[in-house]
């Protein structure tokens, strides 16, 4: 339960972020992502004008058709480019919609930064993020791409977001079908955001 809390809390602290210089490097992007993600959530304006602000700043760093793609496996195996499309969609939209939600319910954390691993186009960078009375430790896997580096996953105390939503759309596609995933993620997308 903790671990689930956790993920959520610092999935949505963690991936927001400016347009980056091409030649900043994976750990001074992720600094970049945490302080404006901070600044956003301690910042004025209300909590629509917060939620926009943070999306607009997730889209620009978060590769969520990475992510995507890791998260539903096997099952995008097979299907048509129309399918795939409206997968992609709508996981970026309940991606990007929940994160920025739930990093809302909490005050904004501190941040300790750690080593920064660079292999070729892939990196990993690690760091904390710091409550009252607790550290959690958040590693970011990133991409190189032509506007910088993008995350394409998340680990939070060793538990990576791509593997849970694979499990979870592993059971989701097991108990119904693909379609009925994409019916769920239809519905959650559609549903009005929550105002509290």
């Amino acid at each position: 339960m903790r671990v689930v809390a956790v993920a959520a809390l610092v999935a949505a602290v963690g991936i927001f972020a400016t347009p980056a210089p091409a030649d900043d490097g994976p750990l001074a992007r992720t600094r970049e992502v945490l302080e404006a993600s901070s600044a956003i959530v301690k910042g004025a304006g209300d909590r629509k004008e917060k939620l926009t602000a943070l999306g607009d700043l997730l889209r620009d760093y978060l590769d969520t058709e990475a992510l995507a793609q890791l998260a539903a496996g096997k099952h995008l195996e097979g299907r048509s480019e129309a399918e795939v499309k409206e997968f992609l969609s709508l996981f970026h939209e309940f991606f990007v919609r929940t994160y920025t939600q739930r990093l809302l319910l909490f005050d904004a954390p501190d941040f300790a930064y750690g080593a920064e691993k660079v292999d070729g186009d892939s990196a990993r960078v690690a760091t904390e993020v710091v409550t009252q009375g607790d550290r959690f430790a958040v590693d970011y896997a990133l991409k190189r791409s032509p506007n910088g580096w993008r995350a394409v996953d998340i680990v939070v105390e060793g538990v990576s977001l791509a593997g849970n939503f694979r499990s979870q759309f592993d059971a989701a596609v097991a108990k119904d079908s693909f379609q009925g995933l994409l019916d769920r993620l239809r519905a959650k997308v559609s549903a009005p955001p929550a105002s509290s």
